[in-house]
């Protein structure tokens, strides 16, 4: 009889991540999503907390279809590209950037 203590067996869900090394599905839930390049689809969870918004807030803007995502079913996810397109939508120019269009300003001389 063996006495020696084996580490307990991971998981069987194995699969190859973008660096082509071996994670375990437990791997994976520790794993932020803004650092999983190779994940295809991300919970309204994890694609908030990517985006540093909060959860609610992406999933009422889901609901009213005021940006980009995808559901399986009944369920909501989010891609790379539309998290991309989300910070897209949102970017402003700087104050510095804006042209003003009207030289009849009476405060500015």
């Amino acid at each position: 009889m063996n006495t020696s203590s084996s580490p307990s067996p991971q998981p069987f869900d194995h699969h190859l991540n973008g660096a082509d090394t071996i994670t375990t599905q437990s791997d994976n839930a520790a794993t932020t999503a803004g650092t999983d390049s190779g994940q295809l689809l991300f919970t309204p969870a994890q694609a908030a907390t990517t985006l540093q918004v909060r959860e609610s807030w992406l999933r009422r803007r889901a609901a009213e279809r005021r940006v980009p995502c995808t559901f399986l079913g009944k369920h909501l996810r989010f891609s790379r590209a539309d998290m991309e397109a989300i910070i897209a939508d949102a970017r402003r120019p700087s104050a510095a950037s804006r042209i003003r269009t009207s030289t009849s300003d009476p405060l500015r001389r």
